[in-house]
């Protein structure tokens, strides 16, 4: 079972316990005890592989100061990890402890916030107070709330945590869980949690800002989870050597949220030294500060701030005229407090820093900006500008100041409990450009349920358009800073992208009398630039006016057929000619050297570079055929790092829940490959059986279909003899009474096989009812013979299956592995040509039959089908008014 599986069965099982419990307070629990296994079995890993403990002498571990060498495993744990826990108290010795009820956790919670290390104290202060607090509501009474505990703890011991890899699973779950949870917590999801794609945007810009960095200081003032802070250090982390050498600081108001952030950056890998927290109101006391040397007490500056705030949240104004944080360009109204938490990140960031906000599209333009042009667009006098109010001041400052690198729209909906667009602002202190780069990235996303959610390929389009500062029509553009002053300072991103659709033309001329306006085919100009003969071919000009007919009858032959059209796919072809070996070589044969983000950065890196230069080839389409694929892959190939190929020829138990006795319990439901998938070693190495067991299929559903249509066929008396009483199926009793009246009227003797024998040899009229007795009795037979056959066939097929994929060699897995990694990846993107040449005839097709029937032609239709009905009309007799009234309605 992979990451992903395992995440899904506890989310699954977790989502059956929760009961009546919200999820908001139940993620309080699940999650506060996987941190503590995380603990747990981080303490038992050091106490090894630090001083080479041994299990038995793990056991002795207690709280025991008289005793000298247990005081210093004590201290020295303190030490390393910021804490200690006894054996009694270790997650996993709970699992064997009969006595175990909801008193041992609470006394291992008291014991671990005594037993911390005062110099990790804001780290792990409190750090369990919600779990703690929280467990009286998991029952009436003890007993019942030491089930529910048990049942929690049963549920994550499934959970691995031995070793380093295995690190990454429980923070992997413990993420997905995150996740899971802001999914159903409605509106109060975006209190603690920023989807992963929007981070990535936020983390692939300061990454790639901060690429050349030895060590680097992090800092989010709205924390929520710490999923932003995390993986913005993962994205910065990749360009470091070793480990280890970002330094977070992070501040929560709520204290159950600030508990996630402490919890999910320690569960992450990131050292206790590493990290800087506060519980606190943001806007209301400035923070990060220096704690100590000459500079104490003054604003501590970083490197990256990055945040997701409260979006236009009431904040406190009193006394805040003359914080620094707040002088220098003005203050947030106490209705909206968006651009309150921008100044206050912008205060601590350093001056070759760089940070990344998430905001609404109404600090583009709410408020009075200062009038700084006059009505004939001439620059006023300085004792002429107006000045400006709250936000409107406030980017005005930011534009003068020249802090605002870019401005990326968002699609609406992608975040947890709000409808509404939102924005990332790129802000630096010290800039070389004078321009703002405004990106419209609002029209790139994939539905998913409730969200709409950015592709891997709309996060790469958009961090490439920033870092190359792009301007691509309809999608971004770098706009001075003279023009935004001439717009009063609105930031409103369709003032600066158009992204809108054209609207439709239509022409005059050629709706009245047809013809194809050149200057609509000159809107295809795209094509024409590529495939410059193709026009000619498939349009042939008028010669007295501007309009062409559409010259062949097979638009997409025509285009197939087109020189250039081939030269263009001869190019495509050649430039992916190696792109499967390459592939193979990295993945398949040299799987052990996999790490995940570099592998795809180097080979997102070659499909970007194989595209470059081919016209009307999206890289962003092919870049996302890799993405669709890669997480199936990776979950393979981290299976194979663990336990070597041989994971390849091992076949297991596949388990499904299913609801017993008002518990969810694993059963088991078949079997399957751990990697190679049961169809594609029966397509590949089995043909001959898995085409018999799909001819008997076939036969099954032939015989079900024409059951059907007698069924469907059937009339009223024929329905109250053969259906049960709510003529819903066969009833099975009535028809073998049917055929023995029958049978008995053709005085068919014999045992009941030979009167069937002698029923099916005989000759009715067909669509007789004794036809239709015929033949459902012949079909049914047919159908129990079929399944008798399928079973024996099924079973046949699955136990050579187990036996081939358990003998497979290594050249029938590099086979069966190129079919299940390269050969998706590489057949998706051989079609990406034709789908371009589909789109491209559809749009000719449009254009042709646009204004295949002319309204002269609809007006003449029309006249003639009025004198038609006139004529008719006056052969009709009867009231002399009825006859005039429909007389005048067809003059009209």
């Amino acid at each position: 079972m992979n990451k992903q599986q395992l995440a899904s069965k506890i989310w699954a099982s977790a989502n059956e316990l929760r009961n009546k419990i919200d999820a908001s307070e139940y993620k309080d629990y699940i999650l506060g005890l996987i941190f503590y296994k995380f603990l747990s079995d981080k303490e038992v890993e050091h106490l090894k592989s630090e001083y080479g403990a041994t299990d038995e002498e793990i056991k002795e571990l207690r709280e025991d100061f008289s005793n000298p060498d247990m005081a210093s495993l004590i201290t020295n744990c303190q030490n390393d990890l910021g804490y200690f826990i006894e054996y009694k108290n270790l997650f996993n010795t709970w699992l064997s402890d009969s006595q175990f009820s909801v008193a041992t956790l609470s006394e291992a919670l008291n014991n671990f916030e005594r037993l911390m290390s005062p110099d990790k104290k804001s780290v792990f202060d409190g750090i369990f107070d919600s779990l703690s607090a929280g467990l009286r509501k998991l029952g009436e009474n003890p007993s019942a709330q030491t089930r529910a505990v048990k049942e929690l703890i049963r549920l994550i011991r499934d959970i691995p945590t031995s070793g380093d890899e295995d690190y990454d699973v429980l923070g992997y779950i413990y993420e997905y869980l995150i996740s899971k949870f802001a999914a159903n917590a409605g509106k109060k999801a975006g209190e603690f949690y920023t989807p992963h794609e929007v981070a990535m945007v936020m983390s692939e810009i300061v990454a790639d800002h901060h690429r050349d960095r030895e060590k680097i200081e992090i800092y989010d003032p709205t924390s929520g989870s710490g999923s932003l802070l995390i993986t913005i250090g993962k994205a910065v982390s990749k360009h470091m050597e070793g480990n280890n050498h970002v330094k977070y600081y992070a501040q929560e108001l709520k204290e159950n949220t600030y508990n996630l952030t402490r919890m999910n950056l320690l569960m992450h890998g990131i050292l206790a030294q590493n990290i800087v927290t506060r519980c606190a109101d943001t806007l209301e006391d400035d923070w990060p500060i220096y704690d100590a040397g000459s500079e104490i007490g003054r604003p501590l500056t970083v490197d990256a701030v990055v945040s997701n705030p409260p979006y236009s949240q009431k904040w406190n104004i009193k006394d805040k005229e003359m914080d620094p944080r707040f002088t220098e360009y003005g203050l947030a109204p106490k209705t909206k407090a968006d651009y309150a938490f921008l100044l206050h990140e912008l205060h601590h960031l350093k001056p070759g820093g760089i940070m990344t906000i998430v905001l609404p599209h109404g600090v583009l333009f709410r408020g009075k900006a200062p009038r700084v042009y006059g009505d004939d667009g001439i620059e006023l006098p300085l004792d002429q500008r107006e000045e400006g109010q709250a936000e409107g001041k406030i980017r005005a400052n930011l534009i003068e100041k020249n802090n605002i690198d870019a401005i990326i729209g968002l699609p609406a909906g992608i975040f947890f409990g709000t409808g509404i667009p939102t924005l990332i602002m790129v802000l630096r202190k010290n800039r070389r450009e004078e321009g703002v780069l405004f990106i419209d990235a609002s029209h790139g996303f994939v539905k998913d349920g409730k969200q709409n959610r950015l592709r891997a390929s709309d996060v790469r389009r958009i961090t490439d358009t920033y870092r190359q500062r792009l301007t691509l029509p309809g999608y971004s553009r770098e706009v001075s800073r003279d023009e935004i002053r001439r717009n009063g300072y609105n930031l409103n991103i369709p003032r600066y992208v158009d992204s809108s659709e054209p609207a439709e033309r239509f022409d005059i001329y050629a709706t009245m009398f047809g013809g194809i306006p050149e200057s609509e085919i000159d809107s295809l100009g795209r094509y024409w630039e590529v495939f410059p003969s193709l026009r000619a071919e498939l349009f042939t000009p008028e010669a007295d006016r501007p309009y062409a007919t559409l010259a062949v009858s097979d638009v997409p032959g025509a285009i197939r057929g087109n020189a250039d059209v081939e030269a263009w796919r001869v190019k495509f072809d050649e430039a992916f000619r190696t792109f499967p070996e390459l592939l193979r070589q990295r993945l398949i044969h040299h799987p052990e050297n996999v790490r995940e983000v570099a592998e795809t950065d180097f080979i997102t890196s070659d499909i970007l570079h194989r595209a470059e230069g081919i016209p009307l080839v999206d890289p962003y389409a092919i870049y996302q055929i890799l993405t669709d694929h890669w997480s199936d892959i990776m979950g393979d190939i981290e299976i194979i790092q663990t336990e070597g190929f041989k994971a390849c020829n091992v076949v297991e138990t596949e388990y499904k829940l299913k609801e017993k006795d008002g518990e969810e319990i694993e059963v088991p439901c078949g079997l399957r490959g751990r990697i190679m998938p049961f169809p594609l070693v029966q397509r590949e190495l089995l043909p001959a059986e898995l085409a018999k067991v799909e001819s008997l299929h076939r036969q099954l559903a032939d015989a079900d279909a024409e059951l059907q249509e007698i069924f469907d066929g059937l009339t009223a008396e024929e329905q109250e003899t053969l259906l049960d009483n709510e003529k819903t199926k066969w009833d099975s009793t009535a028809i073998t009474r049917a055929f023995n009246d029958i049978a008995d009227e053709l005085d068919l003797r014999g045992a009941k096989a030979k009167k069937k024998e002698a029923f099916f040899a005989h000759t009715f009229d067909e669509d007789t009812y004794e036809w239709k007795l015929q033949r459902i009795l012949q079909l049914q037979d047919n159908q129990a013979r079929l399944k008798k056959e399928i079973k024996e066939a099924d079973k046949a097929l699955e136990d050579h299956t187990v036996a081939t994929i358990e003998a497979l060699d290594m050249k029938q897995i590099n086979r069966l592995l190129d079919l299940k990694w390269i050969q998706p990846i590489v057949t998706a993107i051989a079609r990406i040509p034709d789908e371009i040449l589909a789109q491209m005839a559809d749009s000719v097709r449009s254009l042709a039959e646009k204004y295949a029937v002319t309204y002269t032609e609809i007006e003449t239709e029309l006249d003639s089908s009025r004198a038609t009905l006139a004529d008719l009309t006056s052969q009709l007799t009867g009231d002399p008014n009825a006859i005039q009234g429909l007389t005048s309605l067809f003059k009209a």
